[in-house]
């Protein structure tokens, strides 16, 4: 592919916004006002990688005029090198062209949120539960590595240890544009612990992310809302609450019923809830509009509809794969670890390239 003149053009109005906004930050009166610098600094950021991968076009596609030039020298050593120069940047530019394409496509408005990671144990029973606690670990650990917060709303513990069913909130820069292609179900091949006779089951999870609503983006009328207090169920002993503290929430409109039932005050539970529930209407939102898209390209591929199966564990095998994109590593103790820095890079490339040809459709 070869950059047009429109997208040089293009390129070059936002380098040039990019050096005002440079100038713009050196301004005393900007530096006063802190809104103002947050705003022209967050601009700023947005834009660097940009520009600097315009700026590495423009010196290659300069070298490369200059090479050729080169390649006629009287000088046979001065025209190999300059040959062989030649025939790197032809292969290298083709990248840097697809890079800036990539980089111009509109950016995710959801990207830098926090996000609600929902964890269900689904077929497998007891398996289920006890893959859903090793997921929700995996997650955990991906997140210390970021150095994100973690904050558990809420979970239902099974008789085993494992986890019915758990939600998270997690805080830190870029935790929805790192996970929001995780929703899905996640498949589990292993011999459980209860199986005698060392057959391999298959028990499935659901995953979905959530991105953290501001209430500007979901409006909950309070005459659209049904509040239930009742007690809390738990393990026995101390800490089982002897006051109606736990929350159930229901939207009226939609049907969407959310539970909280963590905290011993009544007041927690019920600020915990009302995010969660914000976060599952501003998803429904998102989902319906994709839909729409989806509709009208008449194509839809690794929709990360919650039902879609989208990647397997085996156990025996060592081995994860992604069947979204053809995806298979033989690392699974250290995926299991929070090590995903061979699984998350490829599905956010392959969702980038084809973001960039559905623009071009």
């Amino acid at each position: 592919m070869s950059l047009s003149p429109s997208l040089v053009q293009k390129l070059t109005e936002v380098q040039a916004k990019y050096k005002d906004l440079e100038a713009r930050l050196a301004d005393p009166k900007v530096l006063a006002d802190h809104e103002a610098f947050q705003k022209t600094a967050k601009e700023h950021s947005d834009l660097a990688d940009l520009v600097a991968t315009f700026g590495q076009y423009n010196k290659m596609t300069d070298d490369l005029a200059e090479n050729r030039a080169l390649m006629d020298d009287s000088d046979p050593e001065i025209a190999e090198l300059a040959r062989a120069e030649v025939e790197a940047a032809t292969e290298e530019l083709p990248k840097i062209e697809e890079r800036l394409a990539i980089l111009l496509l509109p950016k995710d408005p959801l990207d830098d949120k926090n996000v609600f990671l929902e964890i269900r144990a689904g077929t497998g029973g007891e398996e289920a539960a006890l893959f859903a606690a090793e997921l929700l670990r995996m997650y955990l650990r991906f997140a210390e590595t970021l150095r994100w917060k973690v904050e558990i709303m809420s979970q239902s513990e099974s008789a085993t240890g494992g986890l019915k069913e758990v939600i998270a909130l997690i805080t830190g820069k870029g935790a929805y544009s790192q996970l929001k292609y995780e929703s899905g179900v996640h498949r589990v091949q292993r011999v459980p612990v209860t199986e005698t006779q060392g057959r391999i089951h298959t028990s499935a999870v659901t995953v979905a992310v959530l991105p953290e609503a501001d209430e500007v983006e979901v409006d909950i009328r309070p005459e659209d809302l049904r509040v239930d207090f009742y007690r809390s169920t738990g393990a026995g002993g101390q800490h089982v609450n002897t006051t109606d503290s736990a929350v159930r929430l229901t939207h009226l409109p939609t049907g969407v019923v959310v539970t909280c039932q963590d905290e011993r005050s009544q007041h927690k539970n019920r600020a915990k809830a009302m995010k969660v529930l914000a976060a599952r209407l501003l998803d429904a939102k998102i989902q319906e509009r994709q839909r729409e898209q989806a509709a009208a390209r008449k194509s839809q591929v690794g929709t990360g509809d919650r039902s879609e199966r989208i990647r397997t564990y085996n156990y025996p095998q060592n081995r994860v794969t992604d069947h979204r994109i053809g995806l298979t590593l033989y690392k699974l103790e250290l995926i299991m670890n929070g090590d995903l820095s061979e699984l998350l890079p490829p599905l956010l490339a392959y969702f980038q390239a084809e973001a960039l040809q559905n623009a071009q459709v």
